[in-house]
């Protein structure tokens, strides 16, 4: 049987089945590709994989150029990991030579496929980057069952929190001001730019019912937190989730991660993504307490020749500096400012 390769019309809907867009995640599909081309006006080129009708492979590169952070391909644009599936080797490699092709089209810097692939190593011509891992926690209805697997201390933590008198609530656009406001004051606070507010509302109107807001209230009112988190398939992913920092010592963030294991799972869910990280940075160790597997994350580069792997993360030092200066400046420069340059970060 012969494999042939397909490029995507503009305006053409894709057709893949679940077999491939669940291992590609929410990020292949057409309202995650809408949604960051809206928002941003980043080209979105898709190409598929056939035998006889029937999709053997997926691809959905995002064209990103900024001034700061370059000139790339990247799958899974704003998102850890997906946009890049195959049930064979044959359609892997014909998607990775479709990825080169267009690179040397548009004269990009480097082309970037994140995808779950474990340890797979890249075939030549490419160079994986093991710098993330995601974190999988097994769902059961069972609520007291997931909460004997973890340590006699991540179980106290989660009851003190409890305890504090935080409200979590969950919902849509009713929830888009202080979902906003929590995360961007979070990210202030870590030093790191954030999206304007329409970007989570574009994201919103284009997931629908599949896309929640989750915000974190301390017991005088006052934000504490927020989260996003998508639904595909049985997998619950969280997008974003950030603690602002005078709650963190009240354990705000057990109570927040505990309320969004709690609803999903009696939701029936299988699994809650808890989302990517840094090997060995704190946020890697602050999931490891909820005993998830630690999938690491095939990040696969094709560089120019001579062109070194990006770090476009925050332990790259060359950030920080701007990652101290950016802590302290006032919220009504760093609100206008972020958007600007969060987009070369997809």
């Amino acid at each position: 049987m012969t494999v042939t390769l397909r490029r995507l019309a503009l305006d053409e809907p894709a057709n893949w089945p679940e077999s491939l867009t669940d291992p590609a995640t929410f990020t292949a599909l057409d309202s995650w590709s809408n949604f960051v081309g809206s928002i941003y006006k980043f080209p979105v080129y898709r190409f598929e994989t056939e035998v006889e009708g029937q999709v053997t492979g997926l691809l959905a590169l995002t064209h990103v150029q900024h001034p700061i952070f370059g000139h790339y391909l990247t799958t899974s644009p704003f998102g850890s990991y997906g946009g890049f599936a195959f049930a064979d080797e044959t359609s892997r490699n014909l998607l990775l030579d479709a990825a080169r092709a267009l690179a040397a089209e548009l004269k990009v810097e480097y082309t970037n496929l994140r995808f779950d692939a474990g340890n797979q190593p890249p075939p030549p011509g490419w160079v994986q980057h093991p710098a993330y891992c995601t974190y999988l926690m097994d769902l059961s209805p069972n609520i007291e069952s997931l909460l004997s697997n973890f340590s006699s201390d991540h179980r106290n933590h989660i009851r003190k929190s409890l305890k504090k008198g935080f409200i979590v609530k969950f919902g849509g656009i009713d929830l888009l001001d202080d979902a906003y406001e929590a995360l961007a004051r979070s990210m202030h606070e870590l030093g790191s730019p954030y999206h304007a507010k329409s970007y989570l509302k574009a994201m919103a109107d284009s997931l629908g019912e599949t896309l929640e807001f989750a915000v974190l209230y301390a017991p005088n009112g006052k934000l504490a937190g927020a989260g996003v988190f998508i639904q595909h398939s049985k997998v619950v992913t969280n997008l974003h989730a950030n603690i602002l920092r005078a709650s963190r010592s009240d354990y705000a963030g057990e109570c927040l991660y505990w309320k969004v294991i709690e609803r999903y799972a009696q939701r029936g869910f299988k699994t809650y993504d808890i989302g990517r990280s840094l090997v060995g940075s704190g946020n890697e160790t602050f999931k490891m307490k909820w005993k998830p597997r630690q999938q690491p994350l095939a990040y696969w580069y094709a560089l120019q020749p001579g062109a070194e792997l990006p770090a476009l993360n925050q332990k790259n030092p060359k950030f920080a500096a701007a990652i101290a200066l950016w802590k302290r400046l006032p919220a009504f420069l760093i609100r206008p400012l972020g958007p600007l340059l969060i987009r070369g970060l997809a």
